[in-house]
Protein backbone atom coordinates (compact mmCIF):
# COMPACT_ATOMS: atom_id res chain seq x y z
CA UNK A 1 0.00 0.00 0.00
CA UNK A 2 1.22 3.43 -1.01
CA UNK A 3 0.98 6.35 1.33
CA UNK A 4 1.41 10.16 1.41
CA UNK A 5 1.68 11.14 5.07
CA UNK A 6 2.13 15.01 6.64
CA UNK A 7 2.79 15.48 10.06
CA UNK A 8 2.82 18.86 11.85
CA UNK A 9 3.79 19.50 15.38
CA UNK A 10 2.98 22.85 17.02
CA UNK A 11 3.99 24.03 20.02
CA UNK A 12 3.38 27.07 22.53
CA UNK A 13 5.61 28.47 24.81
CA UNK A 14 4.31 30.62 27.91
CA UNK A 15 7.42 32.89 27.63
CA UNK A 16 10.00 33.34 25.15
CA UNK A 17 12.35 30.40 24.82
CA UNK A 18 16.13 32.07 24.47
CA UNK A 19 17.57 28.54 23.43
CA UNK A 20 16.81 25.13 23.38
CA UNK A 21 17.97 21.91 22.04
CA UNK A 22 16.05 18.75 20.87
CA UNK A 23 15.79 15.53 19.26
CA UNK A 24 13.44 14.89 16.74
CA UNK A 25 11.68 11.23 16.22
CA UNK A 26 9.17 11.83 13.14
CA UNK A 27 10.56 10.21 9.94
CA UNK A 28 9.28 6.70 8.83
CA UNK A 29 12.11 4.45 8.07
CA UNK A 30 12.73 1.46 5.48
CA UNK A 31 12.58 -1.89 7.02
CA UNK A 32 13.68 -4.28 4.52
CA UNK A 33 10.47 -6.84 3.39
CA UNK A 34 8.32 -4.49 5.72
CA UNK A 35 8.07 -0.86 4.32
CA UNK A 36 10.35 0.92 1.82
CA UNK A 37 10.34 4.77 1.89
CA UNK A 38 10.34 6.40 -1.71
CA UNK A 39 10.90 10.17 -0.32
CA UNK A 40 10.85 12.35 2.95
CA UNK A 41 11.08 15.50 4.27
CA UNK A 42 11.80 17.33 7.91
CA UNK A 43 11.75 21.45 8.30
CA UNK A 44 11.15 23.48 11.34
CA UNK A 45 10.12 26.90 11.91
CA UNK A 46 11.87 29.07 13.25
CA UNK A 47 14.58 27.53 11.29
CA UNK A 48 17.52 26.35 13.74
CA UNK A 49 20.82 27.72 14.46
CA UNK A 50 22.44 23.71 14.19
CA UNK A 51 20.80 20.58 12.19
CA UNK A 52 21.94 17.14 12.19
CA UNK A 53 21.50 13.41 11.96
CA UNK A 54 21.82 10.30 13.13
CA UNK A 55 20.67 6.69 13.82
CA UNK A 56 20.27 6.06 17.78
CA UNK A 57 21.25 2.34 19.40
CA UNK A 58 17.65 0.93 18.23
CA UNK A 59 18.26 2.13 14.49
CA UNK A 60 15.30 4.78 14.61
CA UNK A 61 16.62 7.80 12.67
CA UNK A 62 16.88 11.19 15.05
CA UNK A 63 17.22 14.36 13.72
CA UNK A 64 19.06 17.12 16.11
CA UNK A 65 18.35 20.66 16.45
CA UNK A 66 20.13 23.81 18.58
CA UNK A 67 17.88 27.30 18.86
CA UNK A 68 20.44 29.80 20.35
CA UNK A 69 17.66 32.81 19.74
CA UNK A 70 14.73 33.91 21.06
CA UNK A 71 11.61 32.07 19.73
CA UNK A 72 7.67 31.60 21.02
CA UNK A 73 6.84 29.12 19.43
CA UNK A 74 8.39 25.80 17.36
CA UNK A 75 6.05 24.13 14.00
CA UNK A 76 8.19 20.79 13.32
CA UNK A 77 6.37 19.81 9.55
CA UNK A 78 7.71 16.36 8.09
CA UNK A 79 5.97 14.78 4.56
CA UNK A 80 6.35 11.62 3.13
CA UNK A 81 5.57 8.85 0.64
CA UNK A 82 6.08 5.30 1.73
CA UNK A 83 5.29 1.89 0.59
CA UNK A 84 3.93 -0.98 2.89
CA UNK A 85 4.52 -4.09 1.93
CA UNK A 86 4.05 -6.45 5.58
CA UNK A 87 4.02 -10.40 4.31
CA UNK A 88 1.17 -11.92 6.21
CA UNK A 89 2.11 -14.81 8.90
CA UNK A 90 0.87 -18.11 7.19
CA UNK A 91 1.76 -20.46 9.99
CA UNK A 92 2.65 -20.22 13.67
CA UNK A 93 6.19 -21.38 14.11
CA UNK A 94 6.62 -20.16 17.52
CA UNK A 95 7.59 -22.81 20.73
CA UNK A 96 5.42 -22.81 24.27
CA UNK A 97 6.46 -20.55 26.61
CA UNK A 98 9.62 -23.06 28.01
CA UNK A 99 10.77 -23.32 24.57
CA UNK A 100 11.09 -19.78 24.53
CA UNK A 101 12.58 -19.42 27.64
CA UNK A 102 15.38 -21.91 26.13
CA UNK A 103 15.85 -20.09 22.98
CA UNK A 104 16.31 -16.50 24.35
CA UNK A 105 19.22 -17.71 26.20
CA UNK A 106 21.00 -19.32 23.04
CA UNK A 107 20.49 -15.90 21.90
CA UNK A 108 24.23 -14.03 22.30
CA UNK A 109 23.85 -11.45 20.35
CA UNK A 110 23.28 -7.77 21.93
CA UNK A 111 22.36 -6.32 18.52
CA UNK A 112 19.61 -3.83 18.79
CA UNK A 113 16.77 -6.50 17.81
CA UNK A 114 18.42 -9.47 20.15
CA UNK A 115 15.29 -9.79 22.83
CA UNK A 116 17.37 -9.44 25.44
CA UNK A 117 17.42 -5.94 25.51
CA UNK A 118 13.27 -6.05 26.00
CA UNK A 119 13.08 -8.26 28.83
CA UNK A 120 13.51 -5.89 31.54
CA UNK A 121 11.41 -3.26 33.26
CA UNK A 122 11.50 0.38 31.60
CA UNK A 123 10.67 3.65 32.13
CA UNK A 124 6.78 3.40 31.01
CA UNK A 125 6.70 -0.44 31.04
CA UNK A 126 7.92 -1.40 34.86
CA UNK A 127 6.97 -5.25 35.12
CA UNK A 128 4.22 -5.69 37.91
CA UNK A 129 2.99 -8.44 39.41
CA UNK A 130 -0.49 -7.16 39.14
CA UNK A 131 -0.42 -6.66 35.48
CA UNK A 132 1.60 -10.13 35.14
CA UNK A 133 -0.82 -11.90 36.54
CA UNK A 134 -3.42 -10.60 34.48
CA UNK A 135 -1.46 -11.01 31.59
CA UNK A 136 -0.82 -14.89 32.08
CA UNK A 137 -4.47 -15.85 31.96
CA UNK A 138 -3.62 -15.96 28.47
CA UNK A 139 -1.03 -18.40 28.72
CA UNK A 140 -4.14 -21.00 30.43
CA UNK A 141 -5.67 -21.09 26.74
CA UNK A 142 -3.37 -21.39 24.78
CA UNK A 143 -0.34 -23.52 23.53
CA UNK A 144 2.49 -21.27 21.84
CA UNK A 145 3.79 -17.82 22.06
CA UNK A 146 2.33 -16.28 19.13
CA UNK A 147 -1.43 -17.66 20.20
CA UNK A 148 -1.08 -16.32 24.34
CA UNK A 149 0.39 -12.56 22.46
CA UNK A 150 -2.97 -12.87 20.12
CA UNK A 151 -5.19 -13.49 23.15
CA UNK A 152 -3.46 -10.52 25.46
CA UNK A 153 -3.86 -8.29 22.71
CA UNK A 154 -7.49 -9.37 22.22
CA UNK A 155 -7.90 -9.02 25.97
CA UNK A 156 -6.65 -5.61 26.20
CA UNK A 157 -8.96 -4.75 23.65
CA UNK A 158 -11.73 -5.95 25.50
CA UNK A 159 -11.62 -4.76 29.06
CA UNK A 160 -10.05 -1.58 28.44
CA UNK A 161 -11.74 1.60 27.31
CA UNK A 162 -10.59 3.88 24.86
CA UNK A 163 -11.04 7.58 26.69
CA UNK A 164 -8.29 9.95 25.57
CA UNK A 165 -8.96 12.42 28.52
CA UNK A 166 -8.16 9.40 31.31
CA UNK A 167 -4.29 9.61 30.36
CA UNK A 168 -1.30 11.55 29.11
CA UNK A 169 2.03 11.35 27.73
CA UNK A 170 3.29 10.61 31.43
CA UNK A 171 1.04 7.90 32.39
CA UNK A 172 3.09 4.62 33.12
CA UNK A 173 1.50 1.31 32.62
CA UNK A 174 0.74 0.34 36.06
CA UNK A 175 -1.53 3.88 36.42
CA UNK A 176 -3.32 3.03 32.83
CA UNK A 177 -3.80 -0.93 34.21
CA UNK A 178 -5.74 0.54 36.67
CA UNK A 179 -8.18 2.76 35.32
CA UNK A 180 -8.72 -0.02 32.73
CA UNK A 181 -8.83 2.95 30.15
CA UNK A 182 -6.68 5.29 28.30
CA UNK A 183 -4.92 5.78 24.37
CA UNK A 184 -2.69 3.38 21.89
CA UNK A 185 -0.08 4.26 24.06
CA UNK A 186 -0.81 2.94 27.28
CA UNK A 187 -2.34 -0.07 26.00
CA UNK A 188 0.74 -0.90 24.18
CA UNK A 189 2.64 0.19 27.50
CA UNK A 190 0.07 -2.77 29.54
CA UNK A 191 1.04 -5.36 26.77
CA UNK A 192 4.82 -4.59 26.91
CA UNK A 193 4.78 -4.89 30.73
CA UNK A 194 2.27 -8.24 31.07
CA UNK A 195 4.35 -9.54 28.05
CA UNK A 196 7.95 -9.33 29.72
CA UNK A 197 6.52 -10.15 33.58
CA UNK A 198 5.98 -13.47 31.25
CA UNK A 199 9.03 -13.50 30.23
CA UNK A 200 8.12 -13.03 26.64
CA UNK A 201 10.36 -10.20 25.00
CA UNK A 202 8.48 -6.86 24.26
CA UNK A 203 8.72 -3.30 22.68
CA UNK A 204 6.95 -0.60 21.09
CA UNK A 205 6.75 0.65 17.71
CA UNK A 206 5.45 4.21 17.54
CA UNK A 207 3.91 5.53 13.77
CA UNK A 208 1.20 6.20 11.80
CA UNK A 209 -2.17 4.54 11.38
CA UNK A 210 -4.25 4.86 8.27
CA UNK A 211 -8.32 5.43 9.59
CA UNK A 212 -11.33 4.50 7.41
CA UNK A 213 -13.73 6.82 7.38
CA UNK A 214 -17.70 5.39 7.43
CA UNK A 215 -19.51 4.47 4.84
CA UNK A 216 -20.59 7.80 2.93
CA UNK A 217 -18.43 10.02 5.09
CA UNK A 218 -15.34 11.92 3.36
CA UNK A 219 -12.11 11.61 4.98
CA UNK A 220 -11.04 14.65 7.47
CA UNK A 221 -7.93 16.49 7.11
CA UNK A 222 -5.64 16.09 10.10
CA UNK A 223 -8.21 13.16 11.31
CA UNK A 224 -5.31 10.63 11.88
CA UNK A 225 -2.66 10.67 14.70
CA UNK A 226 0.18 8.74 15.83
CA UNK A 227 0.02 6.11 16.29
CA UNK A 228 1.52 2.82 18.52
CA UNK A 229 1.28 -0.89 18.76
CA UNK A 230 3.45 -3.56 20.36
CA UNK A 231 6.63 -6.14 18.52
CA UNK A 232 7.04 -9.55 20.74
CA UNK A 233 9.88 -12.18 19.89
CA UNK A 234 8.23 -15.14 19.72
CA UNK A 235 11.30 -17.35 19.20
CA UNK A 236 14.18 -18.20 16.96
CA UNK A 237 11.76 -18.86 13.87
CA UNK A 238 8.95 -16.69 14.00
CA UNK A 239 10.97 -13.87 15.08
CA UNK A 240 9.58 -10.07 15.59
CA UNK A 241 5.68 -9.90 15.46
CA UNK A 242 3.52 -6.98 15.64
CA UNK A 243 0.20 -6.67 17.42
CA UNK A 244 -2.19 -3.43 18.34
CA UNK A 245 -4.07 -3.92 21.28
CA UNK A 246 -6.35 -0.82 20.90
CA UNK A 247 -7.79 -2.62 17.68
CA UNK A 248 -7.21 -6.40 18.31
CA UNK A 249 -5.33 -6.83 15.24
CA UNK A 250 -1.77 -7.40 14.02
CA UNK A 251 -0.02 -4.75 12.72
CA UNK A 252 -1.10 -5.04 8.87
CA UNK A 253 -0.22 -2.58 5.57
CA UNK A 254 -2.11 0.61 7.33
CA UNK A 255 0.56 0.45 9.98
CA UNK A 256 3.46 2.49 9.00
CA UNK A 257 6.47 2.78 11.30
CA UNK A 258 8.08 5.68 12.63
CA UNK A 259 10.67 3.37 15.07
CA UNK A 260 10.90 1.01 17.74
CA UNK A 261 11.72 1.04 21.46
CA UNK A 262 11.62 -0.07 24.89
CA UNK A 263 8.75 1.85 25.64
CA UNK A 264 7.43 5.71 24.81
CA UNK A 265 11.14 7.27 26.22
CA UNK A 266 13.17 5.61 23.37
CA UNK A 267 10.73 7.07 20.53
CA UNK A 268 8.78 9.81 21.47
CA UNK A 269 8.17 12.18 18.42
CA UNK A 270 10.31 15.07 20.33
CA UNK A 271 12.67 15.50 23.34
CA UNK A 272 15.20 17.96 24.71
CA UNK A 273 15.63 21.42 26.75
CA UNK A 274 14.67 24.63 26.55
CA UNK A 275 15.94 27.31 28.50
CA UNK A 276 12.79 29.35 29.27
CA UNK A 277 10.42 29.41 32.42
CA UNK A 278 6.51 28.90 32.33
CA UNK A 279 4.36 26.21 30.57
CA UNK A 280 4.45 25.02 27.29
CA UNK A 281 1.12 23.49 24.87
CA UNK A 282 1.33 21.00 22.13
CA UNK A 283 -0.69 20.09 18.81
CA UNK A 284 -0.57 17.34 16.46
CA UNK A 285 -2.13 16.70 12.92
CA UNK A 286 -1.78 14.12 10.77
CA UNK A 287 -2.91 13.28 7.66
CA UNK A 288 -2.07 9.60 5.99
CA UNK A 289 -3.11 9.32 2.44
CA UNK A 290 -3.83 6.56 0.51
CA UNK A 291 -2.67 6.58 -3.34
CA UNK A 292 -4.69 4.47 -4.88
Amino acid sequence: MLYNIRLHLHYDYARSAAAGRHHVRVMPQTLPGVQRVIASSLSFDPVSAERSEFIDFFSNSVTSIVYRNPHETLDVNMTARVNVMRPPVMLDVSPDIAGLRKEIRSVWSIAADAPHHFLASSKYAAIDPDITAYAALSLTSTRTVTEAVSDLNRRIHADFKYDGAATDVRTNARQAFDLKAGVCQDFSHVMIAGLRGLGIPAGYVSGFLRTIPAPGKERLEGADAMHAWVRAWCGREAGWLEFDPTNNMAASNDHITIGCGRDYADVSPIVGVLKTSGSQEGKQSVDVIPLE
